[in-house]
Formats: C-alpha cells, structure tokens, sequence
C-alpha cells in the first residue's frame, strides 16, 4: 500500500533545495557527467549577472572580479556562454583539465 501526502506537503514542480541555502546539497550534485566547462575571462567579465538568472543549476555566484561557477552542480549545458551579452564565457572540453 502507498503512502499518502496531503499536496501542501508536497515540494513545488519536485524541486530539491539549492545548494546555496544549506552549503552543499549532495542531492543534487550531478556535474561528474559534463563534458564541457565553462571558464569565464575574468578580466572582461562584466558581472552583469545575465549567466546567474538562466542557470538551471543555481551554480553561479559572484566573486569580487568575476562569476565562478560551482563545477559539484554545473552539467556543462552551456546556457551562462549562450546568454552572456559579453560573451566572456567559453566552453572549453572538460577532458583538457586534470582535476
């Protein structure tokens, strides 16, 4: 027999906590998978912030000369490069990196 929930105990559209609000969410750490990385030009970077809104992962935050992206959660979709307006973002092949 399955349990029942009442729908106000539900999560919202099945989302899982992001990992800024508890530090690390091990949940949702899937970016083991990715093929791709995105490295920003920190000097050109312009921190518009544009990357951030349309991540999907939450995994974009803001340094003081740049974004960095938190790699636990990144799956290298390439959303951040696609909508960057200064296009500081590359995607560069996660096999050219040793860690």
């Amino acid at each position: 027999m399955s349990k029942t929930f009442a729908i106000e105990d539900m999560p919202f559209a099945g989302t899982v906590p992001s990992p800024k609000v508890n530090g690390e969410n091990e949940g949702m750490i899937t970016g083991n998978w990715r093929v791709r990385r995105p490295v920003v030009a920190e000097d050109e970077c312009t921190q518009c912030m544009t990357c951030w809104i349309f991540c999907p992962d939450a995994c974009i935050t803001e340094t003081e000369t740049a974004v960095t992206h938190n790699l636990k959660y990144c799956k290298g979709c390439g959303l951040c490069a696609e909508t960057c307006p200064s296009k500081v973002i590359s995607l560069v092949p996660e096999l050219d990196f040793e860690d």
